[in-house]
């Protein structure tokens, strides 16, 4: 892609970003490579950025008694970002509202997203802003997709929670909606061991996480860690056999399956008043520790 902005931090450390969504396409720390090679037939994305929701809805938004097809993750994937400003280590790229967006999210919206690459460390920001005249109902979110297994590990995998998280989640219902009923996790002492079997019924959603850090550890003394700054929510996705483990933060969720609401009644949503912004971020750091198995 000739287009593709690439970030460079020392040999070793590099990135590339995609104007189209200001998706993250690779990420090597330290001569790592993080971020798994799509398979287009699987899972053809990298790291979308969500907005200007999260997750699956119930046949599109309602706001103010008008229906609008909005869909899966919203449409800033689908989008091209404009670059604002760049730098051998840094790029901010924004979008805002066209007339395709208003048919979807009838809004005036500005949305910028902000990567710095340091050596053996990514941070990526999101800030959203409302250039409406009314308030602005809104999510967004971070859904990369790491090499699993990481580092060519053939030991056990696992997520290390930095606060107590609850041993079950909720069940996903058809139509990927929020089910009341929830599913038992093999999470024991903030260690969640990683299985093709975990992992295979749906998305691992803890809303309202209590972490601000976890640890993605491949059981050989390689591992990432990801600091979240205003993302309560955390899942983990993936396509077994497929090799990617999605370490995803939102501020919203999806649709609850009993939810037929407008989008301002909708949980989790963020409400801006004109002219507010608000930013949420993410730092992902590669680390290497002795015996983390």
């Amino acid at each position: 892609m000739s287009n593709v902005i690439r970030l460079q931090a020392g040999p070793g450390d590099t990135a590339e970003v995609s104007p189209l969504g200001a998706e993250l396409l690779s990420w090597r720390a330290e001569g790592v490579d993080l971020i798994w090679e799509p398979q287009p037939e699987v899972w053809p994305q990298t790291a979308p950025l969500l907005f200007p929701v999260v997750g699956w809805t119930r046949d599109g938004i309602r706001v103010d008694g008008a229906h609008f097809p909005l869909g899966l993750h919203g449409f800033a994937r689908h989008k091209r970002f404009a670059i604002r400003e760049r730098s051998p280590e840094t790029v901010s790229l924004v979008l805002e509202e066209d007339e395709d967006s208003r048919a979807l999210y009838p809004f005036a919206f500005r949305l910028e997203a902000h990567f710095v690459l340091r050596p053996g460390e990514l941070r990526v920001s999101l800030s959203a802003t409302n250039r409406d005249a009314r308030s602005l109902p809104y999510a967004v979110g971070l859904h990369p997709g790491f090499r699993w297994p990481l580092g060519g590990s053939a030991a056990p995998h696992a997520i290390h929670f930095d606060a107590p998280e609850q041993g079950e989640v909720p069940v996903i219902a058809p139509g990927g909606l929020l089910s009341s009923h929830r599913r038992a996790i093999p999470l024991e002492n903030g260690r969640l061991p990683l299985s093709a079997e975990l992992l295979e019924k749906e998305a691992l959603c803890f809303l309202g996480a209590a972490s601000r850090r976890l640890f993605y550890d491949n059981g050989d003394g390689l591992g990432l860690s990801v600091e979240l700054d205003d993302f309560p929510h955390i899942a983990l996705w993936a396509l077994p056999p497929a090799p990617f483990l999605c370490i995803e933060a939102w501020t919203g969720h999806g649709d609850p399956e009993d939810f037929r609401g407008d989008l301002y009644e909708k949980p989790s949503m963020r409400i801006l008043a004109p002219g507010e912004s608000a930013a949420h971020a993410a730092t992902f750091r590669l680390e290497r520790r002795e015996g983390s198995e």
